[in-house]
C-alpha cells in the first residue's frame, strides 16, 4: 500500500500496556513504519494472560518487533541507532526510566533535535507524583470520573473499560501529529508530554465547566441528566432495555403521540423539562410502564424513524451482529505470525488514502531483531553473539 498520509516515517515504540502503543498503532494505521522495542523477555502485557494478549492484539498490529536489553550499554547503542533513523520516539516506562538509560527526551532530542520525543505519564512530569506509577484506574479516581459514576446511593464506580487509557492514546496521537507537522514546516522537532490524569478530567469537561461556572460539584445519579428529562434514561423492555433521550418539547410530546400516551404530554407534571425534572420518578414509572410491553427492537422501530434519539443496550455479541457495526468495517481479519487468521479491532476512522487496514497481526517477541539490526549495519555474527550473551533475542 502506497500513499498513505505518514509513508515513510519511522517511529519507536518503547511503550507497553495501552496508552503508548495505542497511540503508535495510529501511527501505523496512517502508514509509518513502527518498531516496537520490547525487553528482552517481552513487555509486561505479556505475562498477564488473556487481558493482556488482548491488549497485544488490539494495539500492536502491523508493527516490527525488536527485543532489546536497554539495561545493558550495548542494547542502549542499538536503541540509540535505531533513534538516529527515526522521525517519532513514543514512551510511557515507569518515570525516570528512560532517563536511566540515557533515552530520556533530554537525552535524545540533544543528540537528534529533529525528533518528536512523546512520553505518556500516569500524573504528568511536573507535579509531585511525576515519580508515581500511573494505570487508568487511579486517574478515573483523581480527576473525579469515579465520583460521578454509580448510582446516587451506591459507591463510586469505574467506567467499564480502560476509557481514559484509550482516549489518552488518541490525544497522544493527536499531539505527535501536530508536532510532526510543525517540524515539516520548521525543520524542528519538538517533546510531546501526556498524561492520564489530565486527559481523564478533560473527558469530562461537561462537567467541570459547571462546576467551574457554578461552584456545586458534580453528584453520582446513575442514568439520566440532572438538568434535563427524558434524557440518557433506560427504558426496561420484554426481551432487555435501551436508553432515551427526549427532553426538548416537540421531542417529548412525539415521543408520548408515538408510544399512544399523548395525554402525558399535556399532564402538569411533565408539561415542561422543569416540571419534568422535579417529576423525573412518576414520569419514568409511566414510560416504564409502556416500554415493559414492547420488544426492544419493536421499541427502537417505532422510534427512531420519528426522530427519537434512542439506543438498544446491546451485549458485545449483539453489538458485534449490528448492521451498522459491520458495515462499519471496524473489526478486521489479520494474519498472526503462524499464518492464522483472527478477527481484531480495526480504526474507528475512514480515509480515502487507506481504503483497507493493513492485515499483518501483532509480531512475535524479538520477531525483526535480525532484520532491524542487519538494516543498522550489524554484521550476521555480532547479532549472534549478541544474542548469545542476552542483549537482544532473536525468534
Amino acid at each position: 500500500m502506497t500513499d498513505q498520509p505518514l509513508d515513510g516515517v519511522r517511529v519507536i515504540d518503547f511503550g507497553q500496556f495501552i496508552a503508548a502503543p495505542a497511540a503508535a498503532q495510529v501511527l501505523v494505521d496512517l502508514g509509518a513504519d513502527v518498531i516496537k522495542v520490547e525487553p528482552i523477555h517481552g513487555e509486561a502485557a505479556r505475562g498477564i494472560g488473556p487481558h493482556g494478549d488482548a491488549m497485544l492484539q488490539t494495539y500492536n498490529r502491523n508493527k516490527r518487533d525488536i527485543a532489546v536489553d536497554l539495561k545493558d550499554p550495548r542494547g542502549q547503542e542499538i536503541a540509540r541507532q535505531l533513534i538516529a533513523g527515526a522521525d517519532i520516539v513514543l514512551q510511557n516506562l515507569r518515570p525516570g526510566v528512560m532517563d536511566s538509560f540515557g533515552l530520556g527526551a533530554d537525552d535524545v532530542r540533544s543528540r537528534n533535535p529533529e525528533i518528536v520525543y512523546a512520553t505518556v505519564s500516569g500524573f504528568g512530569l511536573h507535579g509531585p507524583s511525576k515519580f508515581r506509577a500511573g494505570l487508568d484506574i487511579a486517574a478515573q479516581a483523581e480527576s473525579g470520573l469515579m465520583w460521578v459514576t454509580g448510582e446516587s446511593d451506591g459507591e463510586p464506580q469505574k467506567v467499564g473499560s480502560q476509557i481514559v487509557d484509550a482516549a489518552t492514546a488518541y490525544v497522544c496521537a493527536q499531539a505527535i501529529l501536530g508536532a510532526y507537522i510543525r517540524r515539516l514546516r520548521t525543520g524542528e522537532g519538538d517533546t510531546v508530554e501526556v498524561s492520564l490524569l489530565e486527559v481523564a478530567i478533560h473527558l469530562q469537561a461537561p462537567n467541570w465547566g459547571a462546576y467551574l461556572a457554578t461552584g456545586q460539584e458534580p453528584k453520582r445519579r446513575g442514568n439520566g441528566q440532572p438538568t434535563v428529562a427524558p434524557a440518557a434514561d433506560i427504558m426496561p423492555t420484554t426481551d432487555g432495555s435501551l436508553v432515551l433521550s427526549a427532553y426538548s418539547e416537540i421531542h417529548f410530546r412525539r415521543l408520548c403521540e408515538l408510544l399512544g400516551r399523548s395525554e402525558l404530554a399535556d399532564d402538569p407534571r411533565f408539561a415542561n423539562n422543569k416540571a419534568r425534572v422535579e417529576n423525573r420518578t412518576a414520569m419514568l414509572a409511566e414510560l416504564h410502564s409502556v416500554f415493559a410491553t414492547m420488544t426492544s427492537d419493536e421499541a427502537m422501530g417505532l422510534l427512531t424513524p420519528n426522530g427519537v434519539v434512542a439506543g438498544k443496550i446491546n451485549t458485545y455479541a449483539e453489538a458485534m451482529r449490528s448492521p451498522d457495526v459491520e458495515a462499519s468495517g471496524i473489526f478486521i481479519e489479520v494474519s498472526q505470525p503462524d499464518g492464522v487468521s483472527v478477527t481484531t479491532l480495526g480504526t474507528p476512522w475512514h480515509l480515502a488514502s487507506i481504503p483497507k487496514p493493513p492485515t499483518a497481526g501483532t509480531p512475535n517477541l524479538g520477531q525483526h531483531t535480525g532484520e532491524l539490526l542487519l538494516e543498522l549495519g550489524y554484521a550476521a555474527e555480532t547479532i549472534s553473539a549478541l544474542a548469545a550473551d542476552g542483549v537482544i533475542a532473536l525468534n
